[in-house]
Order: C-alpha cells, then structure tokens, then sequence
C-alpha cells in the first residue's frame, strides 16, 4: 500500500494495492499490522455504513471527550472527504484537507482522533464506509458548520442536501468543549 502524508500530520491518504485480472479486482480494505506501521493503530470496535445522494453534504461531524479516528472509504460512487483539524492549540487549528475518494481510485483516509469529519456527494449517489477505533456516543457528538467561512472548504456543491442539526450548526469559534492537542 502507498501511504501519502497531508499538510495536516498525522491525517494520511492511503492507496490500497490493487490486485486485477480479467475477473475483477481484489484489495486489503484492512490489515492491522500493516496499518500500524503508519501509526494506525486499532483496534477498530465500530463500522458504520450510510448511502447518500449526488448533493448532500454530511459533517462536520466530531465527538469529545471520548473521540474516534476513522478509516473511511468509499465502496461505490464518488465523494469529496473532508477533515478538520480542530484540536485546540495544534499548529493546524482549523485547517482542512480535502480529498476525492471513489470506486475507481479505491483511497482511504485515516482521520485522527481530534478532527472532525464530513463529505460530499458527487456521484449519483454513493456508498460510504467507516471503521472507528471507539463507539459512537450520541452524548459527545460535536457538529462543526459545513460552510464557516474560517475553515474555507469549497464543497463543490452550490445548493447542499444537510440534515436539520448540520444546517444549524455553529461555526468553529463558537464551539466549547473542543479535543485538546496533544491529550488525544
């Protein structure tokens, strides 16, 4: 597997070897200690599955004080993935990178601990999944408004679908309680 580091330390891409012939294809989604080695260290205790449409935007998403890191990947259609670095006090406080993850390019991101999480639909619809290294906890869930304009991300969406509590969420500098660097 190639493993691309980002702007942001510690948030990784990683492009899976892919193994094809005239049958289809195959690739590891997985293997403990081949992620660990590039500090992606289990265990993951929760996959989460969802499928959206071409325009809805889901996150900022984050939970404290019990966060999780995610592994996410895309199993059909294509997104742009979003995370944040929103650990109070890190060098990288509010900075995003954003990534197009799909069927065809077959990339992973590694999201830490720390930074919060959303994505775009750009396909017609498109499959989503993610391992977590802790449970959701509905008490600790953190959502970050998808369009601060401090954090600059351009969705490539003009009109997004959002949920009730994305649309109303704050924007990162009105949030309290956010994960402090270097404690998670």
């Amino acid at each position: 597997m190639n493993v691309i580091p980002t702007e942001v330390p510690d948030l990784l891409i990683i492009e899976p070897r892919i193994f094809g012939d005239q049958r289809g294809f195959f690739l590891e989604t997985f293997q403990d200690a081949r992620y660990a080695s590039h500090g992606i260290h289990g265990p993951f205790v929760q996959d989460n599955f969802s499928r959206s449409a071409r325009g809805v935007v889901r996150g900022l998403h984050l939970q404290n004080p019990k966060p999780q890191g995610k592994l996410v990947m895309v199993l059909r259609g294509r997104i742009l993935d979003v995370a944040v670095d929103v650990r109070a006090g890190s060098p990288t406080f509010g900075r995003h990178v954003a990534v197009e993850l799909s069927d065809e390019n077959h990339r992973q991101i590694w999201v830490p601990r720390g930074f919060a999480h959303g994505f775009a639909v750009l396909s017609e619809s498109a499959d989503f999944l993610y391992k977590c290294d802790d449970l959701y906890r509905p008490s600790d869930e953190i959502t970050v408004r998808w369009n601060d304009p401090a954090i600059g991300i351009n969705w490539g969406i003009e009109s997004p679908v959002l949920s009730q509590r994305d649309a109303a969420a704050p924007v990162l500098a009105d949030i309290k309680g956010l994960p402090i660097y270097g404690s998670v």
